[in-house]
């Protein structure tokens, strides 16, 4: 491919970039500042959720092993 038309293949992306960028409703500072709150707390609640089930899911096959090994 030629410099000149690769050149012009790469312009056109990005003018077309902005322009789909310009239709975009962007979120107020307030309605970020929510989304994030709910973001972070979902995340802390799966967190919290996997660690519990991890922890008994251990706990689970620690005590399996520990019979069958008698």
């Amino acid at each position: 491919m030629r410099v000149e038309v690769m050149a012009g293949t790469v312009k056109k992306f990005f003018s077309e970039t902005v322009g789909e960028l310009k239709k975009s409703v962007w979120p107020s500072r307030k309605e970020l500042g929510r989304s994030t709150v709910v973001v972070v707390v979902g995340m802390f609640l799966i967190g919290f959720y996997i660690s519990i089930v991890d922890f008994s899911l251990l706990n689970i096959v620690d005590f399996i092993s520990k019979l069958v090994r008698g």
